[in-house]
């Protein structure tokens, strides 16, 4: 193993510094996005994503071009968007766009809230060790031999999966939560007592979101060599992007499937469980597998990638799958009505 390159670690630095707002904006973003979705009012939030896109691509322009500020002015355009887009919804939310769901702040905001940590605690840790996984392929990635040109093309790779990777990430949100894409959900469906309709909720969605991940996949096979073109004019950035244009489709077909079997397992209550599949396969097989074949074999970012890629992603959705094709839909809907009817009454109590 090489060290990093001191100027990549360096503007990596940087980069970390400027990125700390958007974080923050976070904690704003997500609670306000799911509280309009549960309400149906998915227009509000792309309305107010369109807003901040435009907002985005001129300030970026601006900042970048205008001001020559480079990175700097790149992630500086990043925290003014995300930003932007949570004073957006918050002044919806709060001044008069759900008139029947907000009526101010109020005490009753607290209650429950053990059960909501402990719940929430569980599927952070799943979706943690979800996303950390891909970013430690990247770290790793920093460390090779041509440790520029291997970033350069693992991220442009990770941008155009990040990009397909938002439609299986719209089915997660149906699947999981109260966001409308079909008909039925699988988390109200449970929920209301129906285990075959939260069962025909999730082959709905895995089957439409594999078929739109089979098209992406084909389509980065037979264009391997132009979509690095989008992103870089480097004939070596270019090339190193079309010898990981493979590994590429197949991550896409991956997680054109994974994410809504996330999805099923948020809106089925097995965070916990899943959290324990995702430790082991990803950071008890998958890293070792990628560092095992990057370095000791000697096979590079391909070789890191490709490891991670089939033992850990691949082995996780296998066993998702597994799961889920095992599920005994009518069992899990009288649990989850159970847990609906607890949660009633400790809230009823909790606000007299």
């Amino acid at each position: 193993m090489t060290c990093q390159p001191d100027d990549v670690a360096e503007l990596s630095g940087t980069v970390a510094v400027w990125v700390i707002p958007v974080h923050f904006s976070f904690t704003f973003f997500f609670p306000l996005n799911r509280f309009l979705q549960c309400q149906l009012k998915n227009m509000v939030i792309a309305i107010s994503a369109g807003v901040a896109l435009v907002v985005h691509i001129f300030v970026c322009w601006l900042f970048v071009y205008g001001l020559k500020l480079g990175v700097i002015g790149t992630m500086a355009t990043v925290n003014v968007s995300w930003w932007l887009n949570v004073f957006i919804l918050f002044t919806y939310a709060t001044c008069g766009g759900c008139p029947l769901t907000w009526t101010g702040f109020s005490i009753e905001a607290f209650t429950g809230l053990w059960e909501f940590a402990k719940l929430s605690a569980s599927s952070g840790v799943m979706l943690c060790l979800e996303s950390w996984y891909y970013k430690i392929l990247i770290l790793m990635t920093g460390n090779l031999k041509d440790a520029k040109i291997a970033v350069d093309s693992l991220s442009i790779c990770m941008a155009i999966n990040g990009l397909e990777m938002m439609i299986p990430l719209a089915f997660l949100a149906a699947t999981g939560y109260d966001q409308s894409l079909s008909s039925v959900r699988v988390a109200n469906e449970l929920g209301a007592g129906n285990g075959r309709r939260a069962r025909f909720a999730v082959i709905i969605s895995v089957t439409e979101s594999l078929i739109i991940g089979l098209i992406f996949s084909v389509l980065i096979v037979f264009l391997h060599d132009q979509i690095g073109w989008i992103f870089s004019s480097s004939e070596i950035v270019i090339k190193a992007v079309t010898d990981l244009s493979i590994l590429l489709a197949f991550t896409i077909l991956l997680n054109s499937v994974q994410p809504v079997l996330s999805g099923v397992a948020i809106g089925s209550g097995w965070q916990s469980f899943v959290a324990y599949i995702n430790l082991g396969c990803y950071y008890l097989i998958g890293l070792p597998l990628g560092f095992v074949m990057g370095w000791i074999f000697k096979s590079g970012v391909k070789g890191i990638w490709a490891g991670m890629i089939f033992g850990g992603t691949a082995m996780q959705t296998l066993i998702l799958i597994f799961i889920v094709m095992r599920c005994d839909w009518e069992k899990e809907a009288q649990k989850a009505s159970v847990r609906v009817n607890k949660w009633s009454i400790s809230n009823s109590e909790g606000r007299h």
